[in-house]
């Protein structure tokens, strides 16, 4: 990677090591990248609220070299997309300016996630779910919902499916699973230690076992396929906000994937479970 290589990733990664008044630099940079790339050095110092010395510091430390360079290493990393920038909501925000934050870092956590998702990978598990005799979703904590939302997807795909959320079924219903089985654990870290005892459970018993979880983790020891999503916020800190918009649309590509595979046939099916509801809801208002 050169200077010029993403240089918004750069910047939040460097931002815990910081001084204060190059923090300021920082985050007055990530709050409005494409406005700094049209300001003079003037103006980003001032709206950082610092002296224009300590901008070029910050530059020099980031790539070597003043604000011009800066603005231009800038200016190729947006070019290449969105950015992936960490936005933290602060106590003093506006509720706009928490809106736009959460909205941004959802953006731009989907984009990262796009480009780091190997399709061959996403072949292979949807292959392994549209043949699986049962499919099994484990979630704990704040990964829990996402298990429960794939149970709502994939229950209508005429395959046995169920969600659990306790350490103790999980760890029962893995040793209980055969081959033909999936297993599909869902966690942000891949560090907690009974789920990655319970893919090692299932695994053992034959079952197919998809990690969607941080590449890195212990969890992915144990799985037979990997779907990588890397970690962009801080869970021994903060809750999962943003990144849980990724696992539920990965989860949305898997199903539509196996739907697919299913074929035009199967349309009858989900027409069948659509009409058993038609009249648990109000007619539409016609105009």
């Amino acid at each position: 990677m050169n200077k010029h290589d993403d240089i918004i990733r750069k910047i939040q990664e460097k931002l815990s090591t910081l001084s204060k008044s190059e923090r300021k630099v920082a985050e007055a940079i990530l709050a409005d990248p494409k406005t700094t790339i049209h300001s003079s050095i003037a103006k980003l110092a001032a709206r950082a609220e610092v002296s224009e010395p300590t901008v070029n510091r910050f530059c020099r430390s980031l790539i070597g070299s003043g604000f011009p360079d800066f603005k231009v290493a800038l200016a190729q990393s947006l070019a290449t997309g969105t950015p992936y920038v960490n936005l933290n909501v602060e106590p003093d925000d506006a509720p706009g300016a928490v809106t736009n934050k959460i909205f941004e870092a959802a953006k731009n956590n989907l984009t990262r996630a796009q480009e780091l998702l190997p399709e061959s990978l996403i072949s292979r598990a949807v292959d392994v779910l549209a043949g699986a005799r049962r499919i099994e979703f484990y979630g704990l904590g704040a990964s829990g919902p996402v298990a429960k939302d794939a149970h709502h997807k994939f229950f209508r795909l005429n395959v046995p499916v169920v969600a659990y959320t306790d350490i103790l079924v999980q760890r029962m219903a893995a040793a209980g699973t055969h081959p033909g089985d999936a297993v599909v654990l869902i966690s942000y870290t891949g560090r907690t230690l009974p789920l990655i005892e319970t893919a090692r459970v299932a695994r053992e018993a034959g079952a197919s076992v998809i990690g969607i979880t941080n590449p890195e983790s212990p969890l992915t020891e144990h799985c037979s396929i990997v779907l990588p999503i890397e970690e962009t916020e801080d869970t021994d800190i903060y809750t999962p906000m943003s990144s849980r918009i990724v696992y539920l649309t990965l989860i949305d590509a898997l199903a539509t994937g196996v739907l697919l595979k299913r074929g035009p046939e199967f349309n009858s099916h989900l027409k069948k479970l659509k009409t058993s509801v038609q009249d648990t809801r109000l007619p539409k208002n016609k105009t």
